[in-house]
């Protein structure tokens, strides 16, 4: 029978450097000032949440607790080490000792002394997520699965398949069935695949992302000697960001507060937006549960944003059932309310939000203060082009533009080539997504087909041109690459036959006269099933090409468009010339802006089954993730709000189809915003 002995922590005699009580208000004071033991801080949006987790260290610290007895895990390492240095400003000196880090890089420090329990040296090397996608290549190159004959996830794909698995502690079949639903009669392949990669990687001494962390885990639960190290030498644990964290960070949460019991969670349950990356929202909201007798503190005084700002994102949030209950309250004085402003369409919702830009920017808030947020980045197409038009500088947070993107750029290749056979740009494109053609192979059939396409449009008489006084070539392009059948390497010869008969549907006079039914007869006729193989964000990028088709439709003929295409890229790249510091306007998913805050933020495109988006209404959790989504997007606005949405938008082969605004809008009272009437200017 063994009996425990505290150790009380020592603190000389001299005073706390430190006036906890004049340097933050109550309720970050009482984070702060926390006794041992599990905690809960609710941390508003703009409520100095960093501010508390820096003073609690320090805190700590200052009561005696030696800083090697202290673990701070955050979410990147940019936080890492701006908290560090933050807390070693506090203190007025370098804390070497201090654990403080992301999860992984805290994993990659603690496998280093530890690696040889598992079966791995502690040399061992780390993929990053080029060289994990070459590995799972090779390994289905080495496998039995006939990538012709079966349509095979591509390596992206089946790393962010696995990746999920392992960060969410479900099986590859569950997984499948989620989110990959048209992958799941593979799951038995795709499971072998697993294993082979798993297998490849302890052959090679190497661990990806998701290793180091499974890993972590292994030592900590199967190794009792290592775990009570552990648990033994982190007294505090401290865990920035909690709402983020998913099922197998909150395990190792677990595994190492499970001595002391003295865990630290500070988050926003109301910013978890990222279920479909593997954060699992239940490990803030069941905290209480799995760490009985914890206490919660709610840190509720926002700085950032006006009462006004403040008293809309309370009414946008409260409707949601599962969350912890909080009211922002403002620390700033009073300004104007948010706007709501309904706009005839998405060409009058570009225009209006350009136009107030510029008003802004005369009165004095400089561009790089505002941003324009949104649900989906193909929702910003047309505000992209009216910027352009008016020469309003802009960049995007994912730092690729709506028409740069890769499968954007795919299927205009297609037209590229439809109307011009000389673009070798777009035939090399093309041939390099068939299997098993690379640089190489498309090299030698280009010079096969330009040849062949030489000798086809001189053979064939011209056509009807879909612009009048013009002429375009018969369908020289499919006979050109039909022409060119024996020479492609086997594995692509039934995507070659696909291609053949795509082109030719594309050459069709009824087709080839719109380029809208172009982008949608490439999709159809296989770039859909590719993006399946190729991006695990399929359907977003589906999404993408559903407006750009949208957009298409107003052009006379593919030429127009694509002249019109190659003016907006062109125009669009001069300010990546420019200096650094020029002022620009960000455009941004509401996803990529958490964490960022704006003088002024206009949310666009509020309309019913964008956003909310029309899956997220299928089940009630995630309904209520894409309000928390609405909630981060209000949050991020300091001064001004503008809420806007089209009466009329343009959907494909439906035309101008009316618009009924976001239910989200209908939650807020009408008395917490003031409508904007537009109207136009007589001439």
């Amino acid at each position: 029978m063994s009996r425990e002995y505290v150790l009380q922590p020592f603190a000389g005699a001299e005073t706390l450097r430190i006036d906890y009580a004049a340097e933050l208000n109550p309720q970050q004071h009482a984070a702060v000032t926390a006794p041992p033991g599990p905690a809960l801080v609710i941390a508003g949006a703009g409520s100095g949440k960093t501010r508390t987790l820096i003073y609690r260290v320090g805190y700590l610290l200052e009561q005696g607790v030696p800083p090697e007895r202290i673990l701070l895990l955050t979410f990147t390492n940019k936080a890492a080490k701006e908290m560090m240095r933050r807390v070693g400003e506090l203190l007025g000196r370098e804390l070497p000792e201090l654990w403080g880090g992301t999860f992984h890089s805290l994993a990659n420090r603690v496998l280093r002394t530890n690696a040889d329990r598992l079966g791995y040296r502690r040399d061992f090397t780390i993929l990053d997520r080029d060289d994990a996608e070459e590995l799972l290549d090779a390994c289905v190159g080495e496998s039995a699965i006939d990538v012709k004959a079966t349509r095979f996830p591509k390596a992206g794909v089946l790393a962010d398949i696995f990746s999920l698995a392992v960060n969410t502690g479900k099986a590859v079949a569950e997984i499948l069935e989620t989110h990959y639903d048209y992958f799941t009669l593979l799951g038995p392949q795709i499971e072998a695949m697993r294993e082979r990669y798993q297998a490849r990687k302890k052959a090679a001494n190497a661990m990806d992302f998701d290793d180091l962390l499974e890993l972590w885990r292994s030592l900590l639960r199967d190794h009792p000697d290592v775990r009570e190290h552990y648990q033994r030498r982190f007294q505090f644990v401290l865990v920035d960001e909690y709402q983020d964290t998913n099922h197998l960070q909150g395990e190792l949460i677990d595994l190492l507060a499970a001595r002391h019991r003295n865990v630290m969670a500070v988050g926003d349950d109301a910013q978890s937006i990222y279920s479909w990356r593997g954060a699992d929202f239940r490990n803030i909201l069941q905290f209480p549960t799995r760490y009985p007798g914890a206490v919660t503190y709610r840190i509720e005084t926002n700085y950032r944003s006006t009462p006004e700002i403040l008293a809309v994102a309370n009414a946008a949030i409260a409707p949601n059932l599962h969350q912890f209950e909080k009211q922002l309250v403002a620390a700033r004085e009073s300004g104007m309310r948010p706007a709501l402003v309904a706009c005839a369409g998405t060409s009058e919702q570009a225009a209006f939000i350009c136009q107030r830009i510029l008003e802004l920017r005369e009165e004095g808030t400089e561009l790089q203060e505002m941003a324009v947020l949104y649900r989906s980045h193909f929702h910003a197409l047309e505000l992209q082009l009216e910027l352009t038009r008016r020469n309003i500088p802009f960049s995007i947070t994912s730092g690729i533009r709506f028409f740069e993107q890769a499968h954007i750029k795919d299927v205009t290749a297609y037209l590229k080539l439809a109307v011009n056979p000389a673009d070798e740009l777009a035939f090399k494109r093309i041939a390099k997504m068939l299997p098993g053609v690379g640089g190489k192979a498309a090299e030698k059939l280009w010079d096969k087909f330009r040849l062949a396409a030489v000798g086809a449009a001189a053979a064939l008489p011209l056509a009807e041109s879909p612009e009048p006084g013009g002429a375009v070539p018969s369908p020289a392009v499919a006979l050109a690459l039909q022409a060119c059948a024996a020479a492609v390497p086997k594995k692509a010869a039934v995507a070659w036959a696909q291609l053949v008969a795509t082109m030719a549907q594309l050459e069709e006079p009824g087709t080839r006269s719109s380029p809208d039914r172009m982008i949608r007869l490439v999709v159809e006729a296989g770039y859909e099933d590719y993006l399946q193989e190729e991006f695990p964000n399929y359907r977003n990028r589906l999404d993408d090409l559903e407006q750009m088709a949208v957009f298409a439709r107003s052009f006379p003929s593919p030429e127009a468009f694509l002249s019109e295409l190659a003016l907006m890229t062109n125009l669009e790249a001069e300010p990546r010339g420019a200096v650094q510091d020029e002022e620009m306007i960000r455009l941004s998913s509401i996803h990529q802006a958490k964490g960022l805050e704006f003088e002024v933020v206009f949310l666009i495109m509020l309309c019913e089954g964008l956003f909310p988006s029309k899956r997220s209404r299928e089940q009630l959790e995630t309904e209520e993730e894409e309000r928390r989504l609405f909630y981060v997007a209000i949050t991020r606005a300091r001064n001004e709000l503008y809420l806007s949405y089209p009466l009329m938008r343009f959907a494909g082969e439906s035309g101008w189809t009316p618009q009924q605004p976001s239910s989200f809008l209908a939650e807020i009272p009408t008395e917490l915003v003031e409508e904007w009437d537009l109207t136009h200017l007589r001439s």
